[in-house]
């Protein structure tokens, strides 16, 4: 399964390592499509990749993280 959402981090997350520990939590393969990066703001465009169940469980671990907002990216029929 792949899966990408946008992260979205407040001012106290956005200089804590949450992708790495996610990589390093559950068997997933994170690529970050696109981000935006400031002192008091992050947005991050991540591609998780694993087994559905493994990356539906990394999906929850990061909409439990206090300071990140997570929403789903559509995707088009034709991107897939």
């Amino acid at each position: 399964m792949k899966l990408r959402v946008y992260l979205n981090f407040d001012k106290e997350k956005v200089t804590e390592p949450v992708i790495w520990q996610l990589a390093k939590e559950f068997d997933v393969v994170t690529n970050i499509r696109t981000a935006e990066v400031k002192s008091d703001m992050g947005l991050v465009g991540l591609e998780v990749e694993g087994k559905t169940e493994v990356v539906e469980a990394a999906i929850k671990w990061l909409e439990a993280i206090d300071g990140v907002h997570v929403e789903p990216i559509e995707q088009s029929i034709v991107e897939g």
